[in-house]
């Protein structure tokens, strides 16, 4: 359960996104992309206010399994944490990090490519440039690499059965300049045949 509909609420709710949690947002207003998540059923959203914390977490039943405090009013967060760590819930405070039970990481999302970047909960807004930052490194090229990489390894589980050597082999496709040329020109089926070559002749040396 979250309490917050804002910004940082959104940026926290994506971590949750990913492991099929159920997620109830409780907020008066609720970003677009939050609404939209609502939308497409991958988060519930409920508009109301919140006066007084421990009132509001006697009633929920069932408890939540974790509690994220996300609004813009500090007494209030510190408020529904306290309560909802008397009923034996996780609980994280946007702006409490030493009540927090874990640590929400910033994920960059780009393609297959998760990164998490975190700062111990001492700067979130640090976390979000930093994770900005991330996901402008990972290229097109890198995003294609990790693809043939999918299919070499699946090429190779049938052709080398040391996983030491597959290993190698897989190392020398990601380092070929041959293939990083071909992919960085968006030409796949060059980089493919490149790759099995050097899978046939890794496989007919072992």
């Amino acid at each position: 359960m979250v309490i917050g509909g804002g910004v940082e609420a959104t940026r926290k709710i994506q971590s949750f996104l990913d492991s099929e949690a159920k997620i109830w947002v409780i907020s008066r207003d609720f970003t677009s992309e939050l609404q939209k998540l609502g939308e497409e059923k991958r988060v519930a959203l409920l508009k109301t206010g919140i006066k007084d914390a421990q009132v509001f977490v006697d009633s929920l039943s069932p408890k939540p399994y974790v509690l994220l405090a996300a609004t813009n009013n500090p007494a209030l967060n510190l408020e529904l944490v306290k309560a909802a760590k008397n009923y034996g819930c996780m609980v994280y405070a946007i702006d409490n990090p030493e009540l927090n039970d874990f640590i929400l990481p910033a994920v960059a999302h780009v393609g297959d490519v998760k990164i998490a970047v975190s700062t111990g909960g001492k700067s979130p807004a640090m976390a979000h440039v930093l994770r900005e930052r991330v996901e402008k490194m990972v290229t097109p090229q890198d995003l294609l690499a990790i693809q043939l990489q999918e299919k070499a390894r699946a090429a190779l589980k049938g052709k080398v059965l040391d996983q030491k050597e597959r290993s190698k082999i897989l190392y020398e496709i990601l380092n070929s300049e041959g293939i990083k040329k071909a992919l960085s020109e968006g030409k796949t089926a060059e980089a493919e045949e490149l790759a099995i070559q050097l899978i046939e002749k890794g496989a007919n040396q072992t």
